[in-house]
């Protein structure tokens, strides 16, 4: 089980099924029925409200679509304890989503040549060159696309999703010394690795921190005032609750980078439609962005399933977070996704 869990295949299907909410009120819980069993949804707040009565606990959702919809919908419940109705204003583990922010860094940071796409690991972590195969020929574009071989340390023995992870070299060690998956850009896969290592290269490369780079350059740039790096940065109680195995996973910290952002619903569609349609890029940092990465993402933690993407047939940024993890809760997610863009294309 990865932060990413629905990379690659399912992801390319979000991408292609793209979130779009529509109905109901903003920032709030729903006041509909549900949709009865065998119907299809015609709205958005429909579509969550039907999410919701298949099992997942609840579902917060922003559609916006340029001059003619900026809305957030949400159904369900945040706070089983509290018996709190999940509210869309609410933050929310945002998980591998963060890698974006990371990939945008290094697109800017290339660009300002701090760092260039064909610099190797060993180069800017000689002391990690012994203990990763192929350090020396393993590039910087090759991780920000997943095509360096570097094992995946969440796919080694011993790490559990059931615990805590809060110290990102700890994290890093289930990886070291591991034989490579595959020749370097010899083939595609998704590892978290990839975007640890490259939060080190870009703290190394700035003198600084790349969170500091991340808050100066995209999160106040933006008015993204309800974005936060660590959950160790938010008050706790505007977090919504996210259940794995029917249990609350909300304060089981996750500090490691490309995985550790926390957000809003609505700041996350800033984002997305800045980096699609916006001014978030310039021109030359953008050629150097589509050249490595996606412009939509997915992300998993336990607790916390998400994905933000922009639908350019619909001119459209759709973001969905489910609070509902295991079972058959990534299923109804990914078809309240589909029926919310089923229901914008109308």
């Amino acid at each position: 089980m990865s932060i990413e869990k629905y990379t690659p295949s399912i992801l390319l299907i979000l991408v292609s099924f793209m979130l779009i909410s529509c109905g109901g009120g903003s920032g709030g819980s729903s006041t509909s029925a549900n949709t009865p069993t065998g119907s299809t949804p015609t709205t958005v707040q429909a579509v969550l409200d039907d999410a919701v009565s298949k099992g997942i606990d609840g579902i917060f959702v922003y559609v916006e679509q340029a001059s003619n919809l900026d809305k957030s919908f949400a159904a369900g419940i945040q706070d089983k304890a509290l018996k709190q109705s999940a509210d869309a204003n609410s933050l929310f583990k945002v998980a591998s989503i963060s890698k974006l922010f990371i990939a945008v860094s290094a697109a800017k940071l290339i660009d300002q040549s701090y760092i260039s796409l064909n610099d190797t690991l060993s180069t800017w972590l000689p002391e990690l060159a012994s203990r990763i195969a192929n350090a020396e020929i393993i590039t910087i574009k090759q991780m920000i696309q997943h095509r360096s071989g570097i094992a995946d340390f969440d796919s080694q023995a011993g790490f559990d999703w059931h615990n805590a992870h809060t110290d990102i070299d700890s994290t890093l060690l289930f990886a070291l010394d591991k034989p490579a998956d595959f020749i370097p850009d010899s083939k595609y896969e998704y590892s978290n690795t990839n975007y640890l290592l490259l939060a080190k290269i870009l703290d190394k490369a700035l003198g600084y921190s790349h969170q500091v780079f991340i808050s100066e350059n995209i999160l106040v740039p933006l008015g993204m005032h309800d974005t936060y790096l660590m959950l160790s940065d938010i008050d706790p109680l505007l977090l919504a609750k996210g259940y794995w195995e029917n249990l609350d996973r909300s304060m089981q910290d996750y500090v490691i980078p490309g995985g550790s952002m926390i957000s809003t619903v609505k700041d996350i569609a800033i984002f997305i439609r800045a980096l699609n349609t916006g001014s978030l890029l310039t021109a030359s940092e953008k050629s150097i962005y589509r050249s490595v990465y996606w412009f939509n993402h997915s992300g998993w933690l336990p607790g916390y399933q998400s994905v933000a993407n922009y639908h350019s047939d619909i001119d459209a940024v759709v973001i969905q977070f489910v609070n509902t993890t295991g079972g058959n809760s990534e299923s109804i997610a990914s078809t309240s996704y589909q029926q919310i863009l089923d229901v914008l294309r109308r």
